[in-house]
């Protein structure tokens, strides 16, 4: 059986583009941080695949952002008797046998894991610098005027759904504020 997975990292981001004019019989998507295996799509993939299946994935970053998880999770399936392919990188894993290629995941696996934290140093520094420059982060409060708003149509018995679109703001805003007055805040 021929399975795919495809993997974003939030839910405003698209997964058309992977996989595209692969032939699949199954396939597993998740909108979630690829950090760490705790992924319910992943773990119904790989307890789904059997002996003599294909697991087809767009590339190595894909199924792991860490080295470690991912030759585990390779490991896991080989043992299976699952073939691995990454499109990208245009590997295969189907055995033991292959040195090189297990050399070549290794390798792609340590510069993916490498750029991720380097981005992450690069982001923090940014940060402080944005802040030391008096740049705020986070949104902003609403106005006071805004909030009695809120207040006078929640008094008024206006559902939060209709405030929320008469107001154009997030019900989960009008509920922090509708908590806050609760709590004499």
């Amino acid at each position: 059986m021929e399975v795919g997975y495809m993997r974003v990292s939030s839910i405003d981001q698209c997964l058309d583009r992977q996989l595209d004019g692969v032939k699949l019989d199954r396939v597993y998507e998740e909108k979630v941080s690829g950090k760490d295996r705790e992924r319910p799509q992943l773990k119904e993939c790989i307890s789904f695949l059997r002996q003599g299946d294909t697991l087809h994935i767009h590339s190595m970053d894909r199924l792991s952002r860490n080295l470690k998880d991912l030759l585990n999770i390779v490991s896991e399936l080989v043992d299976k008797n699952v073939a691995v392919t990454f499109k990208t990188e245009n590997l295969t894993f189907a055995g033991k046998d292959n040195p090189m290629g297990y050399l070549m995941l290794s390798v792609f696996g340590a510069v993916n894991q490498f750029e991720i934290a380097n981005l992450k140093i690069r982001q923090k520094e940014g940060i402080a610098k944005a802040k030391a420059r008096g740049q705020q982060f986070g949104r902003k409060s609403l106005s006071k005027k805004k909030v009695k708003e809120i207040n006078d149509r929640l008094e008024a018995k206006q559902k939060v759904s209709e405030i929320s679109v008469a107001m154009n703001i997030g019900q989960s805003t009008i509920y922090k504020y509708k908590a806050n007055k609760a709590a004499g805040e």
